[in-house]
């Protein structure tokens, strides 16, 4: 009959998994998995920025037309001339060498030179994307919240009047083009054949000079068209990911018995269905933060919005390839880094992901 050395015991077996050398152990283990899903994530969002330039550079490589002959549209030029501006421009260059300067330049910050506004494209850029934060980040603010607010309540209460309203008003604008709805809001509440002419200007981001108060009224004034279409066309996507995935949560057995402890119903939503909810509406929401510098190419012509949406646009109209190009890398990358900032955020909501 074999006697248990003392270092068998239970005792010693938990000390050894709960002392302080057990804890040291579990916590680099941790630290360790965490490092390899952050590594893994920060390894993935480098290859898709790697995808986006080639992708980029190629892409608008095939859209038909010659910079060069567009931009002398309606000038006597002769052929050493395009020749000429074809060298300046680096168009002459075989494909291959136009890629690798392209690739090295965007690696230092420099996206290169605007056919059409002979200026750096970087300061183009930067120059217009303060007016494109502010439509859009307003915009997605204000459809996030009434997305989460809306989606809650009509899950909360699914099949009711409520539930049944919200969502067929949510999928009817989120299946109206927002240039259309766009148009329609100016008819109504702008030009002189709408019921409410007048009201709000018709585009633009300022109508004078004014300054302090005065200033951001004006501002604010021509912010509420578009803001609205952006809103009422993009809220249905955060209400209807809430409402699934709150539905999903509602059968668990740990609201049952929360409701069992004498919890109020608000407190058992609020405390306990709603943040167990949140992680596929946090994905989004990253997402819509990557279409803020993005914008709205659509509703920003629409409205003269003097944004990226409009500077991108002129650009296609051309056809100016780095200004073009140095816009799709703004907005691909933008959208990387807001997923990859999703991603990271995820151990922190649930501790489950990453392990």
């Amino acid at each position: 009959m074999t006697t248990a050395s003392p270092a068998d015991t239970p005792a010693v077996v938990a000390e050894a998994h709960t002392g302080p050398r057990g804890r040291r152990f579990a916590a680099t283990g941790r630290a360790l998995t965490s490092a390899r899903y952050a590594g893994g994530k920060l390894a993935g969002a480098v290859v898709s920025l790697f995808a986006v330039l080639v992708t980029s550079f190629f892409l608008f490589r095939i859209i038909p037309g010659d910079p060069v002959r567009t931009m002398t549209h309606g000038r006597q030029v002769s052929a050493e001339q395009l020749a000429y501006l074809r060298g300046q421009f680096g168009l002459d260059l075989p494909l291959w060498q136009q890629f690798t300067r392209y690739c090295g330049g965007a690696l230092t910050g420099n996206l290169g030179t605007s056919y059409q506004f002979h200026a750096p494209v970087g300061p183009l850029i930067a120059e217009k994307l303060p007016a494109t934060l502010l439509l859009t980040g307003t915009a997605v603010v204000l459809y996030s919240v009434l997305g989460i607010w809306l989606g809650t309540r009509s899950a909360w209460r699914a099949g009711g009047l409520g539930d049944r309203f919200h969502t067929g008003l949510a999928l009817t604008l989120w299946s109206v083009p927002s240039f259309w709805l766009g148009l329609l809001l100016i008819i109504t509440f702008s030009v002189g054949t709408g019921p409410v002419p007048g009201l709000f200007p018709t585009g633009g981001m300022e109508s004078g000079d004014a300054r302090g108060w005065g200033h951001v009224l004006d501002v604010a004034h021509h912010l509420v068209l578009p803001v609205t279409t952006l809103v009422a066309v993009q809220y249905a996507q955060t209400l209807l990911v809430m409402r699934s995935s709150l539905l999903d949560e509602m059968g668990g057995d740990y609201l049952t018995t929360a409701r069992a402890k004498g919890l109020r119903d608000a407190l058992v939503r609020r405390h306990h269905a709603v943040p167990n909810a949140l992680l596929p509406t946090v994905t989004m929401l990253f997402i819509n933060l990557g279409h803020v510098a993005a914008g709205s190419i659509l509703v920003e012509t629409v409205f003269s919005w003097p944004g990226l949406g409009g500077l991108f646009y002129q650009a296609l109209s051309v056809p100016d390839l780095p200004l073009v190009q140095g816009l799709f890398v703004v907005f691909a990358g933008t959208m990387i880094l807001m997923n990859l900032l999703a991603d990271l955020l995820y151990p922190l909501l649930d501790p489950r992901v990453g392990r």
